[in-house]
């Protein structure tokens, strides 16, 4: 079957791999901690309200935060034992999140779980509720909850669902190891979701440099209808929504617009596996595979109950094998850094990557040489450097008409740049500004129409 792909992007590494030798042979092991400590922000969308208080006794799925509207999902225990504190802890966004620390008793105690049966069988309109009862929400990195994707506005209409197991990032190898050694849970996750959505076109796209995976991928969907695999050509960052979306059906998610404007939902591997839990077990999302790689003595692809503490799970990894510069959640081209290895992991943490002092450092940005290459790389089509002029400026306006809120933030135009220069930060600071003036502004509007009718 001949690859696809989407138009510009990158070769980050210049190596097939692209840093995932370390962990890709990698069977999948199993850690549990002796603590969790369970975020109540994990998903794009109003944080979970705690509704434990020290001293309590948890079993494993328990609901220990309970959502606070349709954008928000519950929180579940992940291991048995008791609450020990319910405080605030920082987050790697603004300010402090609201978290419940759980001592394991390691009796593996769960609460009576309902399965649904097979995902063949049940009934279609019971598998979005169950999603959203489960906690389910985007574990490529986007924490976006999954019921809000599956439930559409009036006229919004989806004819095709893409699974992404492209697994485009560095170093990364928790998704393909997940393709490889639970490849029918993934298919099963998919056929849920086709069945509840009634759509009859189900599409795995993964990258040529996993053949194993296409392999597997390919075997498990023999016989499942409307399932397929197809292979994409390796380049980053071809695990984005929108350029999987060109790739693999040849639309183009307009600007400012959802892939389900284009007819199209998109769902991670992981997202599918856990749905596929949801429904057969009654299970809710209280683990997810972490790849844990870079300066550790025993680089490892680890099944991590949610909350597990970084330090521990370096500590199952052998402890860092040089001192430490920067640790960070996820790849290293959209990876975040943490500030201490006391972070909880969370429902999106796909990775933590471990660099040594001398990687870490930071390098001065030089003047802008006019070489295009930033340009050349944008898998959207925006001038980076027009837009790093107006964000050095401030001058948001300027940047929101050079289109900075289609931006990604992928870092294909900073991986790319010879002079260094800081234009993902840059992007990113243009659009949280943006954001929160949107946001102000339509806080205030309400405020006044509700004087209004005073």
């Amino acid at each position: 079957m001949l690859t696809k792909t989407f138009k510009r992007g990158i070769h980050p590494l210049h190596n097939i791999h692209e840093g995932k030798g370390q962990t890709r042979d990698l069977p999948i092991r199993e850690y549990v901690s002796d603590t969790v400590v369970i975020s109540m922000a994990m998903n794009i969308g109003a944080p979970a309200k705690p509704c434990v208080k020290k001293g309590d006794h948890v079993d494993i799925g328990q609901v220990i935060g309970e959502a606070q509207g349709f954008m928000s999902v519950p929180v579940h225990a992940s291991v048995s034992g008791e609450v020990v504190s319910v405080d605030s802890i920082p987050s790697l966004g603004a300010g402090n999140v609201q978290a419940v620390t759980i001592k394991n008793d390691f009796n593996d105690t769960w609460v009576e779980l309902h399965p649904l049966g097979s995902v063949e069988h049940v009934d279609p309109k019971a598998v979005v509720p169950a999603i959203q009862a489960a906690g389910i929400t985007g574990m490529g990195g986007a924490s976006f909850p999954t019921h809000v994707k599956l439930t559409f506005q009036a006229g919004k209409t989806c004819d095709t669902i893409v699974v992404n197991g492209a697994e485009c990032e560095t170093h990364l190898t928790a998704d393909y190891r997940l393709m490889l050694e639970h490849s029918t849970r993934v298919v099963d996750g998919l056929r849920a979701v086709m069945r509840a959505l009634n759509v009859q076109k189900g599409i795995i796209g993964i990258e040529d440099n996993k053949p194993e995976a296409i392999i597997a991928m390919q075997q498990a969907a023999q016989n499942r209808a409307g399932v397929s695999v197809q292979p994409l050509k390796t380049k980053y960052p071809q695990g984005g929504e929108k350029q999987l979306i060109e790739a693999i059906t040849g639309r183009q998610v307009p600007s400012g617009a959802l892939p389900i404007d284009a007819h199209v939902v998109v769902l991670n591997v992981g997202t599918c596996a856990a749905i596929a839990d949801a429904i057969i077990e009654g299970k809710p999302l209280i683990s997810r595979i972490c790849t844990v790689t870079g300066c550790v003595r025993k680089p490892s692809n680890l099944l991590l109950r949610i909350g597990t503490i970084t330090e521990d799970i370096i500590g199952e990894c052998g402890g860092y094998s040089e001192t430490p510069g920067k640790v960070v959640f996820g790849g290293m081209m959209t990876g975040m850094c943490i500030p201490n290895d006391q972070m909880p992991i969370a429902k999106s943490t796909n990775g933590i990557v471990v660099l040594n002092e001398k990687q870490s450092k930071s390098k001065d940005e030089s003047p802008c040489i006019h070489c295009g290459r930033c340009v050349a790389a944008c898998p959207i089509g925006l001038n980076p450097y027009q837009i790093k002029v107006a964000a050095d400026k401030s001058d948001f306006a300027a940047a929101q008409k050079l289109h900075v809120m289609d931006c990604i933030l992928c870092g294909s135009c900073a991986y790319e740049c010879p002079s260094r220069r800081w234009l993902t930060p840059s992007f990113k600071f243009c659009k949280d500004h943006i954001t929160a003036e949107a946001k102000a502004k339509a806080a205030a509007a309400a405020a006044a129409k509700g004087g209004e009718n005073k």
